[in-house]
């Protein structure tokens, strides 16, 4: 992927991770993106009370994961550099 490619593609999941931030600051969590792979892998970072929570595999799933894919079906899969999930 080209570099101007993969800037859009940052943009875009930037867009997505901003419709999540809003439930993950309830509970003083927050996420941020780390990098997305020529194989089309987001990579994200558990930021606050989000890096320890034993919930943090369900949000990922069932939160992150699927927003980011309803918006961008062309990304294979997203996975957390830290944290439990």
């Amino acid at each position: 992927m080209s570099a101007a490619e993969k800037e859009q593609l940052l943009q875009r999941v930037e867009l997505a991770l901003d419709e999540i931030r809003p439930h993950l600051k309830v509970d003083k969590g927050d996420i941020e993106l780390v990098d997305i792979t020529d194989d089309l892998e987001v990579k994200v970072k558990w930021l606050g009370s989000c890096e320890y929570c034993s919930m943090s595999a369900m949000t990922m799933k069932a939160g992150v994961e699927h927003t980011i894919k309803q918006k961008l079906p062309e990304i294979k899969s997203v996975l957390a550099v830290n944290g439990i999930a």
